[in-house]
């Protein structure tokens, strides 16, 4: 019968081709028509930015002996390509003297940037979105060079994301911004409230290296939107690269007619940036960055009260259901949850949670695909599936780790250990690695590894999976498979995270209307989505007559100061409240007759 069916409508589809095909058409330039349209208004301005050497062809580097963000003999920061040792080139870091200058900067553009219209903002940010996607190649150039990641590893995690949060300001962001209507209560009713989203003024962004483009231009495209001007702290480790890409917003800036001071960078060294995160002029901090950092960041803001969105990575865990389908399938989400950008992803797959019926068989299908797995430079090499980590100072710990997991039962079926490359030796390379039958009281089950190991965890049914999963101090995002619509709810309710995909992986930070952010150990506040957005503003509260001509508030003689009558002042002041809020009509009529009666 269902066999049946299918020909049918195979048959249907045939005969009715032609004008599916006409509909279809239709469609598309329909689409494209009111696409123009839009763009029109909101048109970008092409423009320019110098490309650095190392991003054109045929560019060939010198190897570092000693590959190290420290140079012997020199405070500047020593920028090479983690993928091969390659030197990129030096970087002055900031004083505080630098930051006071650029601070200042940022404050005198900013004071006229608040009074654009949302249309300027728009221009600004669709002439950004034109360059980028006419310069990927140099862009994701820049962030392998930099960051040791492979090219689609850029292209998803840097242009993908970037791109898909313009586009959300560009068509969302005003409507997040307008001023909000709220209700008023019956003691307000004749005045209209709202909630108006105004500047901060400067705000400072600390992000992390990990995705140097992504990371930077976050922070940025949200806060200028909302009319701020943005310090943004880039990593030491992709300090090369994030000056290209501030280069970039300046460029757009600058080819509308606006202050491209309006955005300042700030590559310093750890002990100057307390500087930053301490100064009276910043308004808000962005930090993405470790738990450990994250203290010294509060502690250092909490001098001026200055108001933190942290985001401190994970230890995601996905569940996966006994009736899962398509577990080949299933498994290439895994495996480009678990090695996107050599697992230096702080929604990475960190724990593979999964039940009986599958466990087995996931193991089965990973271990020879993990094992086939290349390493290389995907700037000097083709077919390079995974690039190098960032720096091996890690690399002890997580071979300890490990080493620790498999004493206590688990096995290490592949990788486990550092690799040194035969093509790229000074490059920092970790073995892909497929750990399983790893339990929660092993620390590699407790702790963010940042790295390419796939962790795989027996649970016995759903109550074991959600524990399982929830006893890491940490609750950024996680994902549950399957088919059973009350076993995956229940994982969505039960699991202590901030964000949840079902039967995907990290969707909901592709999807830029919803707020990304988490949960103990992961930090606190939001970015992304109106949420996002507005936390980057003052929340204004705006109460106004709603007819001044008619009424507006006056005080009653009986609660004028002087007071002359107490007793009857304090009787009336309670009738009124009665009145107000009594929750039957003998208690309202009450209320009246002692407001009467005490005038």
């Amino acid at each position: 019968m269902a066999g049946g069916i299918h020909v049918a409508v195979l048959e249907a589809l045939a005969e009715h081709s032609s004008t599916i095909a006409i509909s279809v058409a239709a469609i598309v330039v329909a689409i494209v028509v009111i696409s123009n349209v839009r763009a029109s208004k909101w048109a970008g301005v092409p423009y320019t930015v110098p490309v650095p050497e190392q991003c054109k062809p045929g560019w060939e580097g010198k190897v570092l002996e000693n590959p190290s963000i420290k140079a012997p003999g020199s405070n500047d920061i020593q920028c090479y390509c983690p993928a091969s040792g390659k030197f990129l080139g030096f970087v002055r870091p900031a004083s505080c003297a630098d930051i006071d200058a650029a601070i200042a900067k940022a404050a005198k553009a900013q004071a006229s940037w608040a009074r654009t219209s949302f249309d300027e903002r728009r221009k600004v940010l669709r002439t950004l979105q034109g360059y980028i996607l006419a310069n990927q190649d140099a862009i994701v150039q820049a962030s392998c060079l930099d960051s040791g990641k492979t090219r689609v590893d850029a292209a998803l995690g840097e242009i993908l994301v970037t791109t898909e949060k313009i586009k959300y300001l560009l068509d969302y962001g005003e409507k997040a911004l307008r001023p909000e209507k709220r209700p008023t209560s019956f003691m307000m009713v004749y005045k209209k409230a709202e909630l108006r989203f105004e500047p901060l003024g400067v705000v400072a962004a600390l992000v992390s290296w990990n995705y140097p483009f992504h990371n930077l231009l976050g922070p940025i495209v949200s806060s200028i939107f909302a009319g701020n001007g943005i310090i943004v702290k880039g990593s030491e480790n992709t300090a090369w690269s994030s000056e290209f890409y501030i280069g970039i917003v300046k460029g757009a800036l600058s080819a509308c007619g606006h202050d491209p001071n309006l955005v300042q960078p700030i590559m310093c060294w750890p002990d100057v940036a307390p500087y930053l995160t301490s100064h009276p002029e910043i308004q808000h901090i962005t930090f993405i960055g470790s738990r450990l950092v994250a203290h010294h960041v509060a502690s250092s803001a909490a001098k001026n009260l200055v108001p933190l969105c942290v985001e401190l990575g994970g230890k995601d865990a996905h569940i996966i259901l006994d009736d899962v389908k398509n577990l080949k399938s299933l498994c290439s989400v895994l495996m480009r949850g678990v090695f996107q950008s050599a697992s230096q992803n702080c929604i990475g797959i960190e724990r593979i949670i999964a039940l009986p019926k599958v466990y087995k068989q996931l193991i089965d299908i990973l271990e020879p695909r993990i094992s086939k797995l290349r390493l290389g430079s995907a700037m000097d090499e083709d077919q390079v599936d995974m690039g190098a980590m960032i720096s091996p100072a890690s690399f002890d710990k997580l071979e300890r780790m490990i080493k620790e997991a498999v004493g206590k039962g688990a096995r290490c079926l592949v990788g486990g250990k550092r690799y040194t490359n035969p093509k790229f030796p000074k490059g920092h390379y970790f073995q892909p690695t497929l750990l399983v039958d790893v339990t929660s009281d092993m620390e590699i089950a407790q702790n963010e590894t940042f790295a390419p190991i796939c962790v795989l965890m027996p649970a016995q049914n759903v109550d074991e999976a959600i524990k399982i999963a929830n006893s890491a101090n940490f609750g950024l995002g996680g994902s549950v498979y399957g088919k059973n619509e009350a076993h995956i709810d229940r994982v969505v309710r039960e699991m202590k995270c901030g964000m949840v995909a079902v039967n995907d992986f990290a969707s909901f930070y592709l999807n830029q209307s919803l707020p990304f952010g988490g949960v103990r150990g992961s930090g606190y506040g939001r970015f992304a989505g109106e949420e996002g957005l507005r936390d980057v503003c003052n929340l204004k509260s705006v109460l106004v007559d709603r007819w001044p001509s008619l009424i507006n508030t006056g005080i009653p003689p009986i609660v004028d100061y002087p007071i002359t009558r107490s007793e009857e002042s304090w009787n009336f002041t309670k009738g009124l409240i009665q009145f107000a809020y009594g929750q039957s009509f003998r208690e309202k009529t009450g209320g009246i007759a002692k407001l009467l009666g005490n005038m």
